[in-house]
């Protein structure tokens, strides 16, 4: 008997309720037996594979080819691997969006980690808000984990030009609005954006949550960047299959990896790939699960120090598949090691400093760059304070204008994502282009769910006009480019200085002096706060949306349920109480 069967009871753990344990255990054996297992098999550890393909889910068209793999790794390694479906969250087919359901998927995989007989879990999974919904459940429940990516797709071609999605997509779509190509040529470029299946081939949320996972410790190294479609990804899977079975012996659990130095760690990665401004959101709930609270000002006392090595869209020139010829997260790693927590474990059952010891630098390609030669020498995020935004703001800097970074302007305001759609085609519209969009009322309860509504399109009146100062309490997805303001917390719709911003309100955005800073006198706020009847969006009269409405926390506290963060956080803080 292996240290893994010796440290679990299989099939018969967790075994059902019915008053007599030993006819629970009998009852689930014969039920074993007809789904075909020998009682060879009945004390193996058993591995969930925690399996998010969906026919709804493009990015996951490939995971039942990796499921299959994974159980060859675990059969080899002398496990059990069972195969079970949990809620898949495809970000293009999801009404009002994607991220209004992570907390929901996250409480599903939670509760058949715990509910059945499984010593420890792969995840499958990639599109946007699964990964980290998949982190977050299995981290409440606390067994053992390894993350196994979808993968992105591969780039493409239109008319001579390699493209992909979806930095490209919003740059095409841009171009249409503003005249510049013809509806047959949009067309044309809808078809040739996604050519593979997989997720976003750029350094969007999807692939930024895939190279945290690496940093985290929680996937294997290399993994997160291999093309959905490589044979590489394949035999990742079986490999992953082999370590989860180890992790299960030697009791490698989430709460051991993923520890705050993991968590900065994962930071410090996230500023140097100018990863996507969601996953600071994502992290902060993953943490939260473990009771680690990640700090705004903490993120960006690490953005001063943390230059953009690498250059992959929007941020840079290259795509995914780029990114990992040129070696992915271990080089990026290698070249942060002056400021990483080496010691901390991974799911191999080594540390950081053995992980990436043997790794060179890539001097031919030029996707990723070395840390005293960085693709942009300042921070790729910059956490944005003041009277507008008390509890904090992000802006994207590496994927900003220059010329923007520091500007007083009007506020164009819009009410809603309704009003917005309405009305930012007016010709009539009061704007220029040297005024700031702000979108109020887009936050998790304004969305709800906190929309990637922060990309405000530039209006068509503006013509010529390819970026402006944007601002919001929505998100914005990580495959999108443009000096645009995110995470306005506290949001609108709970009575955040945001709601009372009016138009032709001047706004100063200061990203070098860190400052977001509204210019009403504290007369004038205390007047509008009195006059202001806006009714409050009422909450659902039942299921998932009135839960939703209930206990979802702002932003800073990564959007979860107040009732699903650890214990250990402070239920005597407002802000943890209800964000």
């Amino acid at each position: 008997m292996t240290r893994a069967e010796a440290s679990n009871r299989g099939l018969e753990s967790r075994l059902a309720q019915y008053g007599d344990p030993e006819f629970a255990a009998y009852l689930r054996r014969s039920f074993v037996h007809s789904m075909g297992f020998s009682r060879d098999h009945h004390r193996k550890p058993v591995v969930g594979i925690v399996n998010t393909y969906s026919e709804l889910n493009h990015c996951h068209l490939g995971l039942n080819t990796l499921a299959a793999a994974v159980k060859r790794g675990v059969w080899a390694a002398g496990g059990l691997p069972v195969e079970f479906p949990v809620i898949s969250l495809g970000e293009q087919f999801m009404s009002p969006n994607a991220m209004m359901y992570r907390n929901l998927m996250s409480l599903d995989v939670e509760a058949m980690i715990k509910a059945q007989p499984i010593d420890g879990v792969v995840l499958l999974g990639g599109c946007d808000k699964t990964l980290p919904a998949l982190l977050m459940g299995a981290a409440s429940a606390d067994l053992p984990c390894i993350v196994v990516a979808a993968g992105p797709m591969l780039a493409s071609d239109f008319r001579g030009e390699r493209i992909g999605a979806c930095t490209d997509c919003r740059r095409f779509w841009a171009a249409y609005r503003r005249g510049e190509i013809s509806r047959e040529e949009i067309d044309q470029v809808e078809q040739r954006l996604a050519p593979t299946h997989g997720t976003c081939g750029v350094m969007g949320t999807a692939s930024t949550m895939a190279c945290l996972c690496e940093a985290l410790g929680v996937m294997l190294p290399g993994a997160a960047a291999i093309p959905a479609v490589y044979s590489d990804r394949i035999r990742t899977a079986e490999e992953s299959g082999r370590v989860i079975l180890e992790a299960i012996g030697e009791g490698r659990r989430p709460s051991q990896i993923m520890t705050e130095e993991a968590f900065e760690n994962a930071l410090r990665l996230l500023l140097a790939i100018g990863g996507s401004t969601n996953a600071v959101i994502h992290l902060t709930a993953i943490a939260g699960r473990l009771g680690i609270r990640l700090n705004l000002d903490r993120l960006d006392a690490l953005s001063r120090e943390v230059p953009v090595l690498v250059s992959v869209k929007p941020n840079g020139a290259y795509y995914m598949e780029d990114f990992y010829r040129a070696g992915g997260v271990p080089v990026v790693l290698k070249q942060l090691q002056s400021q990483l927590a080496l010691d901390v474990q991974t799911i191999q059952g080594i540390q950081l400093r053995h992980q990436i010891a043997e790794i060179g630098f890539p001097d031919w390609q030029q996707v990723i760059h070395r840390f005293d030669e960085p693709f942009q020498s300042k921070g790729s995020l910059v956490v944005l304070k003041g009277n507008l935004a008390p509890r904090g703001a992000l802006i994207k800097r590496s994927c900003a204008s220059e010329e923007l970074l520091h500007v007083r302007g009007k506020a164009v305001v819009f009410d809603s994502l309704e009003d917005l759609s309405r009305r930012i085609d007016d010709p009539e519209l009061d704007v220029r282009e040297n005024d700031i969009l702000v979108l109020k009322n887009a936050g998790p309860l304004g969305g709800p769910g906190m929309p990637e509504a922060g990309y405000l399109p530039i209006p068509k009146k503006l013509k010529g006009v390819r970026d402006m100062v944007r601002l919001s309490d929505a998100r914005m997805s990580g495959t999108a480019y443009g000096t645009v303001v995110l995470h306005v917390s506290p949001e609108a719709a709970v009575g955040g200085p945001l709601r009372y911003v009016e138009q032709g309100d001047l706004i100063e955005l200061d990203v070098e002096n860190r400052r977001l800073q509204w210019e009403v006198s504290d007369q004038e706020l205390e007047r509008r706060v009195r006059r202001f009847h806006q009714p409050s969006a009422p909450i659902p009269e039942r299921g998932y949306d009135r839960l939703f409405f209930q206990h979802v926390q702002q932003a800073d506290l990564g959007v979860d349920f107040n009732f699903l963060r650890h214990p250990a956080m402070n239920p005597d803080d407002p802000d943890e109480a209800k964000g």
